[in-house]
């Protein structure tokens, strides 16, 4: 496993690290390892086996994880905002198939997940808890049953947009539309409240974020979002934000991608991906192709370089706002063209685990940070769901007539 730019005194600590891991592994709230298996090979396992070294293909694989003290992911059933209507919920039901089927393909290494008792009992026998988490409230057509359908299938958080606005909240990376959240958008909210499924505000507009969260009686997350004092991005959370997280009992899982975390990175990859759909390629897209005119487009235009100690600041200053009992880890693997130097790929979170005791964090408080808040927060929201279902019915609301 690759250090990077780890300075001397942080690697000193990796043993410890690895030895804190091993009893408190790492939940990472964001892997978009099926949409590469979609892009790359349309979901045939045979021609890209997790089970053996996908280094130079795939951030992530079965090997990297266990080196990575991964203890429980959420896979991402991302869909892009490019599909709509029912194309949209079909292909996020494509993806729900494929973690399943990586569930039954892989089934000594990874259980699939549930609940919040499922993660404990799957670290008991040494393997990797697997959920599902949904990245784009567009995947469900505006209907509360299509919602509704997609708990059922095991989908335990939604992003309420992606990079575009949806027909009922504002994304982070589009124009306003309806100011946050439409009146439709909070009653998704609380009907995700009701199913017991946890509420995530990345990728939302700030809007939206005060919105869910004055609308919300459930702990919310951010499955993959930094600090915007710290790095000044639409994507990245605010600390009036932050400050709210205390009182309602979420979590904020800092992302790794350079572009949220590096403010000299910003520019530098608009202009990359500029070059990619110059070529006719989606910005997000991590194929062989379009890496290779990344790497072109690196070779004469240099790339400042994020590192382990670019993450640590983003959580040092996210701890201080929200507090530690706040916060957690969402890397977002395979849905970034790059990663910082030191956590290159699903092994690398002893890493940032390493420098983080360099700067002082306490073993609880590390143990809080990648295991604990995270199973927490989605205990708590189950405990919210078991009272709202005692006392009120499933929502048959329609946006047609709530946002008329």
């Amino acid at each position: 496993m690759s250090t990077g730019r780890l300075g001397t005194a942080a690697a000193d600590r990796l043993e410890e690290a690895r030895e804190l891991l091993a009893g408190h592994p790492v939940v990472d709230g964001h892997n978009d390892l099926p949409w590469a298996l979609r892009q790359h090979v349309r979901y045939d396992l045979d021609r890209l086996d997790i089970g053996a070294d996908q280094t130079g293909v795939l951030h992530t694989d079965l090997a990297r994880l266990r080196a990575g003290a991964v203890g429980a992911q959420f896979w991402s059933v991302y869909v892009p905002c490019a599909l709509t209507g029912d194309n949209a919920v079909s292909a996020t039901l494509e993806q729900i198939d494929i973690v399943d089927q990586l569930l039954e393909r892989y089934g000594s290494e990874l259980a699939p997940a549930l609940t919040a008792a499922d993660m404990e009992a799957a670290r008991g026998q040494g393997r990797i808890a697997s959920l599902k988490g949904a990245e784009g409230g567009h995947s469900i057509n505006n209907s509360l049953a299509t919602l509704r359908a997609f708990h059922a299938l095991g989908v335990r958080y939604m992003t309420l947009t992606h990079n575009d606005n949806n027909d009922w909240a504002d994304s982070a990376t589009d124009e306003p539309g309806v100011g946050g959240l439409s009146a439709f958008g909070r009653e998704v909210v609380r009907e995700m409240n009701r199913c017991g499924m946890l509420v995530d505000l990345s990728h939302v507009a700030a809007t939206t974020m005060r919105d869910a969260l004055d609308a919300t009686t459930a702990p919310v997350i951010f499955s993959h979002s930094s600090s915007r004092a710290v790095c000044d991005h639409p994507r990245n959370i605010p600390d009036d934000v932050l400050e709210r997280l205390p009182a309602n009992g979420g979590v904020a899982m800092a992302t790794f991608v350079p572009k949220f975390i590096l403010p000299a990175a910003v520019e530098w990859t608009a202009r990359a991906d500029d070059n990619l759909r110059a070529h006719g390629f989606d910005h997000l897209d991590t194929t062989a192709e379009a890496m290779r005119l990344h790497r072109a487009f690196e070779a004469e235009n240099p790339r400042p370089i994020a590192t382990v100690a670019t993450v640590a600041d983003h959580l040092d200053h996210m701890r201080e706002v929200a507090g530690v009992d706040h916060i957690g880890i969402g890397g977002d693997y395979d849905g970034t063209a790059f990663s910082p130097a030191g956590l290159d790929d699903v092994a690398g979170y002893p890493n940032l685990i390493a420098e983080l005791l360099h700067r002082g964090w306490s073993r609880p408080d590390l143990a809080k940070l990648t295991w604990s808040n995270a199973v927490r927060v989605l205990g708590d929201a189950e405990a919210v769901s078991r009272d709202l279902r005692s006392r009120t019915a499933p929502s048959n609301a329609t946006i047609d007539v709530l946002d008329a």
